[in-house]
């Protein structure tokens, strides 16, 4: 289980504990504690505990991915020796984390696709920007996914806005990834539509879930889908150019789908609840 972990006054970081499943009492150990935190008061003097990533997705047998936010400071996703705004990947004996990918604001849902060999995340953009990645052959290279310099996002507050002159000219969200050497988002969405988890739900499908917009999103997959640097699109879900969408109503913060059951299961965050589709009936 990761959660956002006070390393010490005012400074955070996203950690892992461990434990077997026990019906009556769950002792919980240390897994991965990173000794890096981000301060209230840092270099962007800026703190949001909520961008802080925190997926966990299987990889294989002896290794684990999570991916971490940079808690608003934005420049330690582009930098290689910090654990912020990152996707790696961890050793479950051992512990030992290996960098599969970087550039990211805050992936907040993660899955690898065991058969094709690609993890694909759904992470959070700024005002709008919201993004679904493809990390093909993820062992290969570390790839660079371009925040906080590129993003097809802005900055909250917008470009007029007199206190983000200088958040602009350090972090300047260029409209282009591939253009400045970063890998370009198969999907962006805008407006954002609080993109949450994103899972495999059929054999070419994906499933998404949405905090802003209160509704589920299935994707088709096809070879467009995953081979898209010239064929990048952006959906603009307030102009109704939306792939198929489930309204529910509620921010949902997860979902899990039991295929042999058919069933979508849902954690509704607006009323601390857990929503289930039944798709049988």
């Amino acid at each position: 289980m990761s959660f956002t972990n006070k390393l010490s006054e005012d400074c955070y970081n996203i950690s892992i504990i461990y434990a077997k499943l026990h019906l009556d009492k769950i002792n919980f150990k240390k897994f991965f504690f990173p000794n890096e935190c981000v301060l209230k008061k840092n270099i962007d003097n800026e703190f949001n505990a909520h961008q802080s990533g925190g997926r966990l997705a299987i990889f294989d047998n002896e290794n684990i991915l999570l991916s971490t936010g940079e808690f608003r400071h934005r420049e330690k996703s582009q930098d290689v020796k910090s654990i912020f705004g990152k996707i790696l990947l961890i050793n479950i004996e051992s512990g030992n984390r290996k960098l599969i990918s970087m550039g990211h604001r805050n992936p907040q849902g993660m899955f690898f696709d065991q058969e094709n060999k690609r993890i694909i995340t759904s992470e959070h953009g700024p005002y709008g920007g919201d993004e679904i990645n493809i990390n093909n052959n993820p062992l290969i290279s570390i790839k660079n996914y371009g925040w906080p310099v590129s993003s097809y996002g802005d900055h909250y507050g917008g470009k007029n806005a007199v206190t983000n002159k200088k958040k602009y000219k350090k972090y300047p969200l260029k409209k282009s990834h591939e253009k400045f050497g970063f890998e370009e988002p198969h999907i962006s969405f805008y407006p954002s539509i609080g993109i949450s988890q994103i899972i495999n739900f059929n054999k070419d499908e994906i499933l998404i879930s949405s905090l802003k917009e209160k509704a589920l999103f299935l994707l088709k997959l096809n070879e467009k889908f995953y081979n898209n640097k010239e064929n990048f699109y952006s959906i603009d879900v307030s102009l109704g150019d939306d792939p198929r969408k489930i309204y529910i109503g509620e921010r949902i913060r997860d979902i899990i789908y039991l295929s042999d059951q058919k069933l979508i299961i849902m954690f509704l965050e607006s009323t601390a609840s857990i929503g289930i589709i039944n798709l049988k009936q």
